[in-house]
């Protein structure tokens, strides 16, 4: 008899973070005043686009003894400064990637000076002036993906061939090329752009309505397969969000993802999504909604902001984001989470206290919410006088 090898912990999806983020490049090989000028540069042209972060090391102090802000100096392990135009944090304690990632979970890329910190991927500088010092950084080349040549240089340098299994296969710049360095990075950002992946609420309980809402029939079937059919033509993988003991009801070839997070409605359905697939963004939409359509999920899909925590459509009634229809990018997960560690447990608070892309739905009819069979006779009654008009 053969035993199964024990695990103690679970086997979780883990997101495709590095030290900072999921998109970082630690620029190494060379002096930081030429790692932080080239890192404004590409910035700068990047910002209007995507968020940015940056990472270094200060020099002030590199030769006296660092002098603590004032109220780290009396005790304090936290410090913040309001200065208007940003704001400041001082800690004493050390960081580890646990505690950076949340500060950079916003960034859609991340530069590093590789001087002083490594990153998931490198830029190396092929200059003759800190080749010494770039050789003993080789075992942190783990993943280079671009080589920087001063006009002086015309070859890499022979111990990388040595140490890069693939380096004949990595493209090489000019330094000088600033155009054809942004490019790269911006080609860098289009290729990882989140892939969109459907789920299809349909785990609700239905006690205002008195029969399931996923089993209504609005277009000539049951409306949790009426909505996948919809986003089946934007999304990678479409999934049925439902209990556990509803995962037997859903035939071949639907796909199904039973909550993990229980009791917590839409924002656990969600976490559930992410949970799986931390990676993917999750375009999400009940079956509360019987008039989506088309063209309403093609008008939220171009409009799209993946360096958002979301995009959603701004509620008529109420002036709010909808969280029943709504494209959740890989970026909000660790903040769903935040906010249920901190006791809530309502999509729509989330996206009302987040950096979110909102939209004017073009027909409001799309947000109509079927709970009772009140607002049941009243939707038949509309879709009847569509049906009549065309």
């Amino acid at each position: 008899m053969t035993l199964k090898e024990h695990s103690k912990h679970p086997n979780l999806a883990r997101p495709a973070y590095g030290n900072f983020g999921r998109n970082e490049w630690a620029l190494v090989g060379t002096n930081c005043n030429v790692i932080k000028s080239l890192a404004g540069k590409i910035i700068e042209a990047l910002a209007p686009k995507y968020q940015c972060a940056y990472v270094d090391a200060s020099h002030a102090n590199a030769d006296t003894e660092e002098v603590l802000p004032d109220r780290l100096a009396q005790g304090a392990t936290l410090e913040y400064t309001d200065q208007i135009r940003s704001r400041q944090f001082h800690y004493q304690k050390e960081f580890n990637p646990f505690q950076f990632r949340p500060f950079f979970n916003e960034a859609d890329l991340v530069l590093v000076n590789g001087n002083h910190h490594q990153a998931k991927a490198q830029i190396v500088f092929i200059d003759p002036t800190k080749e010494a010092s770039l050789q003993k950084r080789v075992s942190q080349l783990t993943h280079v993906q671009l080589f920087l040549i001063s006009e002086s240089e015309t070859e890499i340098f022979p111990f990388l061939k040595n140490a890069i299994p693939n380096w004949g296969n990595i493209p090489v710049l000019k330094l000088s090329d600033t155009g054809e360095i942004i490019r790269f990075f911006e080609r860098q950002m289009q290729a990882a752009k989140p892939k969109v992946n459907g789920l299809v609420l349909a785990g609700g309980k239905s006690v205002r309505m008195g029969s399931d809402k996923n089993l209504l029939n609005w277009h000539g079937k049951e409306q949790q397969y009426y909505l996948i059919d919809l986003l089946q033509e934007f999304c990678e993988e479409v999934f049925i969000s439902c209990r556990l003991e509803q995962e037997t009801s859903i035939p071949e070839p639907y796909l199904s993802l039973p909550d993990t997070f229980t009791g917590l409605g839409p924002m656990g359905a969600t976490l559930s999504a992410f949970r799986q697939n931390p990676d993917a963004a999750w375009l999400v939409l009940a079956c509360d909604l019987p008039l989506v359509n088309s063209e309403t999920l093609a008008f939220l899909i171009g409009n799209r902001n993946s360096s958002r925590f979301a995009t959603a459509f701004e509620n008529p009634e109420n002036g709010f984001p909808e969280p029943l229809l709504t494209l959740w990018e890989p970026k909000s997960y660790p903040v769903l989470l935040s906010f249920l560690a901190q006791g809530y447990s309502c999509p729509r608070k989330v996206l009302i206290n987040s950096e979110v892309q909102i939209l004017q739905v073009p027909d409001q009819d799309v947000l109509k919410n079927v709970n009772t069979p009140e607002e049941r006779e009243q939707v038949l009654r509309l879709l009847k006088q569509r049906k009549e008009t065309v």
